[in-house]
């Protein structure tokens, strides 16, 4: 069977009342992404022929993020909202010419997989008209349940409202996605109707046109998590939840120790090597790259950072944007990394800020050390040499250059560059006044 041609129909034109927030709903994130963001990730894996997202005309936002994701979103606008039919029928013009299978997702369901949504696309390639995602709920209550038929075809969905006692004992309820034929849903959609209590024209309803035409209309089933829908802040921290739970299982499956999962959190774009030992309580934030063999020890925090094979970061370390750790190299506790590249073995084991700069490989960089990089309006860059050593406690105020070998003395406010293999010392000379002390303390006896 030939691989089914796609395209995606996003609804996005929700208001999101119950998030409170003047952010819009699906600008909400899981994993460090937008959810919507997510959604469009999920379709874009099928590589669709077309993509449409519809949005409510209370958000334009939505679809100009939408088409900065991917080129080629066509962007439809739903005023005023009437139901999910409705909203379909306003993507209907970005359709035209296609034939295959038009998936129809949710932007406020982010955690659907390719998996699925080429499983669904493969029951149109197999002849149904509509095929949808299913999934079995601790408690069905209020959802639409799946009623299929003898040979295990879907018969109807039926509205709980309307169900009788035995349909309501049904377990298999209905998620909301689906893919359709895009033939039969030119030629369907419009008859879908708005007789109910909301006047409003529902999606599902194209289940009982295709039945109606003889048409087959299949199932899918996924998990109860894969289509969490969130339309609250409580729904968003479970949504959450779900997708760490999906990213911490993939990076031990990938090879990678973690010593308490439950305290690891992930991004959406988070790469982890082989044989990578993670310790309690990490955050990933976005773009963070560690490669086989890397240990990241316990309270670190990572943004935008690579650490390469063999390096080490933390306990207590922040890796900020640009932190780039070389084979071998070492970040310890209470280090803060911005914008530098740490060398091959090099050091910067506590206590320090290296910011906008090159640290040579085999560099030792002491505890207490500053790039002073920022003048208050622009930021200068500090090189330090191979096998170069800074002092405890030093300032390097940039722009400023310490040469291969170098040696920098404790306690030093460095201005200018430091030849190779030579020893600066900036500093005030100490001095000691004879019997200074003696003094005070027996002028002040008595008075604690």
């Amino acid at each position: 069977m030939k691989e089914q041609k796609t395209a995606a129909v996003i609804l996005a034109a929700g208001h999101g009342t119950r998030m409170k927030s003047a952010l819009p709903k699906v600008m909400h994130q899981i994993g460090g992404r937008e959810m919507i963001a997510h959604v469009i990730d999920a379709a874009a894996a099928l590589s669709p022929e077309r993509m449409a997202v519809v949005i409510g005309d209370h958000a334009p936002e939505v679809g100009a993020f939408a088409q900065s994701l991917r080129d080629g979103v066509a962007v439809a606008v739903q005023s005023p909202p009437q139901g999910t039919g409705h909203a379909v029928l306003q993507a209907l013009p970005a359709l035209e010419g296609f034939s295959g299978a038009v998936l129809v997702l949710y932007a406020d369901t982010p955690l659907v997989t390719p998996a699925t949504l080429s499983a669904l696309a493969r029951e149109i390639a197999k002849g149904a008209a509509v095929a949808v995602l299913g999934f079995r709920p601790e408690d069905p209550g209020a959802y639409g349940r799946l009623k299929l038929d003898d040979k295990g075809s879907l018969a109807a969905i039926v509205e709980a409202k309307d169900a009788n006692e035995e349909e309501l004992e049904i377990t298999l309820c209905n998620s909301g996605v689906m893919a359709i034929d895009a033939a039969f849903l030119q030629k369907r959609l419009k008859d879908i109707g708005n007789k109910n209590a909301k006047k409003e024209y529902y999606l599902t309803d194209i289940v009982a046109l295709a039945r109606k035409d003889r048409k087959s209309c299949a199932v899918i089933e996924a998990s109860a998590d894969e289509v969490l829908g969130v339309n609250s802040r409580v729904e968003l921290a479970e949504a959450e939840a779900v997708f760490q739970n999906r990213m911490r299982k993939g990076a031990m499956e990938g090879g990678a120790t973690l010593a308490d999962p439950s305290t690891v959190y992930f991004s959406y774009d988070t790469k982890i090597g082989k044989d990578v030992v993670i310790g309690q309580h990490v955050v990933f934030g976005p773009g963070v790259i560690i490669a086989d063999n890397a240990e990241i020890k316990p309270f670190s925090h990572l943004e935008g950072a690579h650490v390469a094979g063999n390096a080490s970061a933390g306990p207590f370390a922040r890796l900020r944007p640009g932190a780039d750790l070389k084979p071998g190299a070492k970040v310890g506790n209470f280090v803060e990394i911005k914008k530098a590249v740490i060398g091959d073995g090099a050091k910067v084991s506590h206590l320090t800020y290296i910011g906008d700069a090159e640290v040579g490989a085999e560099a030792n960089i002491g505890a207490g050390t500053i790039t002073c990089n920022y003048d208050g309006y622009n930021k200068h860059k500090t090189k330090i040499g191979k096998g170069a050593f800074i002092g405890s406690n030093s300032s390097l105020v940039a722009p400023v250059s310490i040469g291969d070998g170098a040696y920098v003395g404790s306690g030093s406010v460095v201005t200018k560059d430091v030849e190779p293999g030579d020893l600066a010392v900036a500093r005030g000379r100490q001095t000691a006044i004879k019997g200074w002390a003696a003094r005070f303390h027996e002028s002040h006896k008595g008075k604690k």
